[in-house]
């Protein structure tokens, strides 16, 4: 066996492993967070980031008006952390 040979294939193990215990996770979790996003619809029951819970009153593009209690919020679409029940899990946060 060539010298090199073994510290190429430590290498490739060590990088095989990061993939599978980091990036793929996170990937996943951000496909899912898109999906929930996607989905979002007037109506629906939202947490944003900061806490506050309300219902989706309308949606134009990127910005979402919530109905809080006797408050109307508009909101960014990324800051939007649970829809329902289903909660998206964003990396780096």
């Amino acid at each position: 066996m060539p010298p090199g040979t073994m510290l190429v294939i430590q290498i490739a193990a060590i990088v095989a492993v990061m993939y599978f215990l980091f990036i793929k996770p996170q990937a996943q979790a951000r496909k899912k967070a898109e999906e929930m996003l996607a989905a979002l619809k007037k109506g629906d029951e939202i947490m944003t980031a900061g806490g506050i819970v309300g219902k989706v009153k309308d949606i134009k593009d990127a910005l979402i008006t919530v109905e809080s209690g006797t408050s109307t919020i508009v909101v960014h679409r990324t800051r939007i952390v649970r829809v329902g029940d289903t909660t998206a899990v964003t990396p780096g946060t």
